[in-house]
């Protein structure tokens, strides 16, 4: 079997768009999908991309225009805006979502919940009452996941996702990783399902 690594956070609006979409590139390729929740914003800052990040003009037309276009052409619905608690901690989401398990299916089920939520709902990820609802909403127990989460183990792991991330150069959320081969961006996930169908040669790095 296929497996797919899927770097992303919890709040991510690209990963929200994707995420339909990539569940079921997932379920029709037969990959199994190793979730790995980690901490967007340290990986933007390790990038050296924090400034531009906050640049207006950058923000305008990544995190407003292509949004918009992103979720007209996948079909999802969004805000028309950036969520109100966007720039909260997501950082319990995240560890509910390690607490989980990484190939567990409800954690396919909590990570997609969480995301639209937060991006056609307004939900407040940082809110521990929110994101324990939401795990009960799609069939897991939020107040267990919630002080399973809370445990030195599974932040040490969030940690550990985070740091392996910067290591492997990856740019940000979501970040697909098909039998070796990264995918940065939900505007991949076509190339994510004929990789699993098919990968793609590498002829460069045999150049290198």
């Amino acid at each position: 079997m296929k497996t797919i690594e899927y770097f992303y956070a919890a709040y991510s609006g690209y990963a929200y768009i994707g995420s339909a979409l990539f569940q079921r590139i997932a379920s029709e390729g037969g990959a199994k999908v190793v979730h790995r929740p980690f901490h967007l914003r340290t990986l933007v800052a390790a990038r050296g991309n924090a400034d531009r990040v906050q640049d207006p003009v950058y923000r305008s037309y990544a995190f407003r225009r292509e949004i918009e276009r992103w979720a007209e052409y996948r079909g999802v619905r969004t805000l028309l805006r950036t969520p109100t608690h966007h720039h909260a901690s997501y950082e319990t989401a995240n560890r509910m979502l390690i607490a989980c398990g990484e190939t567990d299916p409800g954690t396919d089920r909590l990570a997609h919940a969480f995301l639209e939520a937060h991006w056609a709902r307004d939900a407040d990820l940082s809110d521990v009452e929110t994101i324990k609802a939401l795990a009960d909403s799609v069939g897991l127990d939020g107040a267990a996941l919630q002080e399973a989460a809370a445990a030195p183990e599974i932040g040490a792991r969030h940690e550990e996702n985070t740091a392996e991330a910067i290591e492997r150069g990856f740019f940000g959320s979501p970040t697909y990783v098909v039998d070796g081969d990264v995918f940065y961006g939900q505007d991949r996930l076509e190339m994510v399902a004929r990789a699993l169908e098919r990968p793609f040669e590498n002829k460069w790095a045999a150049l290198s």
